[in-house]
């Protein structure tokens, strides 16, 4: 069984590099277009895999050539399928993502497919026991409350990519571990101003372990119940900003499995996200392991990395 698991979405994305964003009703040429794997559970999986946990994704797919697609993406990043059941004659959750390069904005247009929901089996409830860390992301709702519920019964931690307000979304927090949201997640629930705020307002009322509030090339912070601790984002040259978020999470789970204490995992997944940002691709571009710990070391993390050792 592998260590991280995860219950969410797997996206099949199509990636366009726009010279800029087209006003409606015009046509535009594409700098380039590219197919890869999406979507936050998915992605975080394949970080956590790519550098070097054990990863499995649970999830109910179909039979076409996107699904196809997909399977075969996470078997090129040693992300296990075996959990995975197959539902033919449905169409599979995919999207666009227009990439700006005059603004370095994202832009994403999405339709979820048609796959049923997800329903636990005998299978993956057995792979949530016995995992280290469940991953879940707001998707396939029903059953990562499910797969959350038996997590917490057994001492799987359970960590949630919270970056959308779905309805139902709160019972899913209150079940959470590692509560890592988005600075727009964490503003928006608890209807605040500040991050800070927002994060006691969290702790207070779903008494997670730990909460991470992510805000992109602002860094983000930490709040343990006692004390809000500041991590920092690293700059670096950006090319595809696209999953860095999702990839955070996936390296964060990966910290976690390994036993680095929660600052820690902070800014070694801050590292690793931002790596991420210099490469195109959510998954091709994630670093392994020690380019993360020379990514660190450059930076005058030397007695982070003896710590990592």
């Amino acid at each position: 069984m592998s260590n991280i698991v995860g219950i969410g979405a797997n996206v099949y994305d199509t990636l366009m590099v726009l010279p800029d964003f087209p006003p409606e009703d015009t046509k535009l040429k594409a700098d380039s277009v590219k197919v890869a794997g999406g979507g936050p559970c998915a992605t975080g999986l394949v970080a956590a895999s790519k550098l070097g946990a054990t990863a499995s994704f649970i999830g109910a797919m179909t039979d076409d050539d996107k699904a196809g697609f997909l399977i075969k993406d996470f078997e090129k990043y040693n992300v296990s399928t075996d959990l995975i059941t197959i539902k033919p004659g449905f169409d599979t959750f995919f999207s666009v993502v227009m990439l700006n390069n005059k603004t370095a904005s994202r832009t994403i247009v999405f339709h979820r497919g048609t796959v049923p929901a997800l329903s636990l089996s005998d299978k993956q409830i057995e792979a949530v026991k016995s995992a280290n860390v469940l991953m879940v992301d707001g998707n396939e709702l029903k059953a990562a409350i499910e797969g959350a519920k038996i997590a917490k019964e057994n001492g799987t931690k359970v960590l949630l990519d919270a970056g959308g307000l779905y309805e139902g979304i709160e019972e899913l927090v209150a079940l959470t571990d590692i509560l890592i949201p988005s600075y727009e997640f964490a503003l928006g629930l608890t209807k605040t101003d500040n991050d800070e705020d927002a994060a006691k307002i969290l702790f207070e009322k779903y008494h997670p372990e730990i909460i991470v509030i992510t805000n992109g090339k602002e860094g983000g912070m930490i709040y343990d119940g006692e004390k809000v601790t500041r991590y920092p984002a690293f700059l670096v040259d950006a090319v595809d900003s696209n999953g860095s978020g999702d990839v955070f999470h996936g390296a964060f789970a990966f910290s976690v499995n390994k036993g680095y204490n929660y600052y820690d995992s902070a800014i070694f997944s801050s590292a690793v996200s931002a790596l991420k940002c210099t490469k195109m691709g959510s998954r091709a571009a994630v670093p392994t392991y020690e380019e993360t710990l020379n990514f660190l070391k450059e930076r005058g993390y030397d007695e982070f990395e003896k710590n990592l050792e």
